[in-house]
């Protein structure tokens, strides 16, 4: 029998220690901060998937509430603290941020097919021509309304109605001692809350956000011919308390059955057509946004993407994941895992070409045909300095936004009259843009 001294057992128990630790550090941990929505959620149930094809990246997420989201990955930017190797960020943040030097150019090369991606998504996220952030899932704005209700009103709705059409359904269809009100429209004060569809609205009536020299046009008459109507429609055929109602409250009243009419995102379609989530599934019918003066900048548009920060030390890693995360062969993966219904929507060209997703989508065509009518870059009817549909992308927005938002919330509350609500909101970006030296 060989004997074994001690000295050479405790060399191999040390080589073998020292091999497991090489192996144990050889992978690159990069860490993804997130929104606590479905679809991200549900990348997160796929990360053995990519480490599995990927063994020498390690995924660690980081899952925020939309707004702690927002602030946690803006201060780490500006601070170049590094603490995110990707982070879920929106086409209000790509152009600024890449503009700035603060992100990473997303590697679109080879198999990639970045010429895939929607065009009017691939230019929201993009400055000077390079994209700054990878779609996840996309959305714009449409009319999503009940057919039974309208047939029985002797009405029609089409794409591209006027406004005024718009309210004339509303009139025929409201019928509050049933519980039915003739349309629901967001109305919580927000930048990204009322004041998305109020300015797409505004869009649609002629006016901007501020003219070629950067001065607020909130006191045009267009701004306030649009907020009057919008104030008035909400008034007469809305539901009560609409000033208090985003996104989520105005789904819970539509696939309740009260509304005859919601115009929001289209990422709602799939849930206003599930017989799960909504009593009215087989009746409802959609159309592109309704128009005033002009079609320019009638729906929005948005996308929750993934991009890089340039203070991240492991580039590589973080482009090997938005790659996969954002490329076809996921799309595939969650398709043909969990159903065609249940695919990130709003970014490829060949997920609508897909036959399989066509069929799991009844609301896919009205959905495509409104994202490709969006323009990040000609959103207005008159000439306006910046990119954005419903949001101007320039770091003051946020702030001026908002207040906009507090004004024409308190105008739809009647505790503002329209002219006092836009005259504060304008006073106020005027301050805000002057303070950062615009003029």
């Amino acid at each position: 029998m060989t004997r074994i001294s001690k000295t050479t057992l405790a060399c191999a128990v040390s080589m073998t220690a020292a091999i497991s630790a090489t192996s144990a550090f050889s992978a690159t941990q990069i860490t993804v901060a997130t929104v606590n929505n479905g679809h991200m959620i549900e990348m997160q149930k796929f990360t053995p998937e990519f480490e599995k094809a990927h063994p020498d990246i390690k995924v660690k997420w980081v899952t925020l509430e939309e707004g702690v989201l927002r602030q946690n990955v803006t201060q780490d930017i500006a601070n170049k603290s590094g603490l995110y190797d990707v982070m879920t960020i929106g086409m209000y943040e790509a152009p600024i941020w890449g503009e700035r030097g603060w992100l990473e150019p997303i590697d679109t090369s080879g198999s990639y097919d970045v010429q895939d991606i929607l065009p009017s998504i691939r230019g929201g996220l993009s400055y000077d021509g390079t994209m700054y952030a990878a779609p996840f899932y996309g959305e714009s704005s449409m009319v999503m309304y009940r057919k039974d209700l309208v047939k029985a009103a002797g009405m029609e709705i089409n794409d591209r109605d006027s406004w005024e059409h718009i309210r004339n359904v509303a009139a025929a269809v409201n019928d509050p001692s049933k519980g039915i009100y003739g349309i629901c429209l967001r109305g919580k004060a927000g930048w990204g809350d009322n004041m998305a569809l109020m300015t797409t609205m505004a869009n649609s009536f002629g006016a901007r956000w501020f003219d070629e020299n950067w001065k607020p046009q909130l006191e045009s008459a267009e701004w306030k011919n649009a907020v009057s109507f919008y104030v008035d429609l909400l008034t007469k055929y809305g539901p009560p308390g609409s000033s208090s109602n985003s996104f989520n409250e105005s789904l819970a009243l539509f696939n309740e059955g009260k509304c005859g009419m919601w115009i929001d995102a289209t990422i709602a379609a799939s849930f206003v057509t599930d017989p799960k989530q909504s009593k009215v599934a087989d009746q409802v019918g959609f159309a592109q946004s309704p128009i005033s003066v002009t079609e320019k900048g009638a729906n929005w548009l948005w996308a929750w993407s993934l991009g890089i920060p340039a203070a991240t030390k492991n580039v590589e890693a973080a482009q090997t994941f938005v790659r996969w995360a954002t490329s076809k062969e996921y799309i595939n993966l969650v398709g043909n895992k969990n159903g065609w219904a249940a695919v990130p929507t709003g970014t490829r060209a060949s997920t609508y070409a897909n036959p399989k997703f066509q069929e799991a989508a009844v609301f896919a065509d009205a959905e495509l045909k409104a994202i490709n009518s969006a323009n990040p870059s000609d959103s207005t009817l008159k000439p306006s300095p910046y990119v954005g549909v419903q949001f101007a992308a320039i770091p003051e927005f946020q702030a001026i936004g908002t207040t906009a938002g507090q004004m024409v919330s308190g105008a739809l509350a009647g505790s503002l009259t329209v002219d006092q609500a836009l005259k504060s909101a304008n006073t106020s970006a005027d301050r805000q843009m002057r303070q950062a030296g615009y003029y």
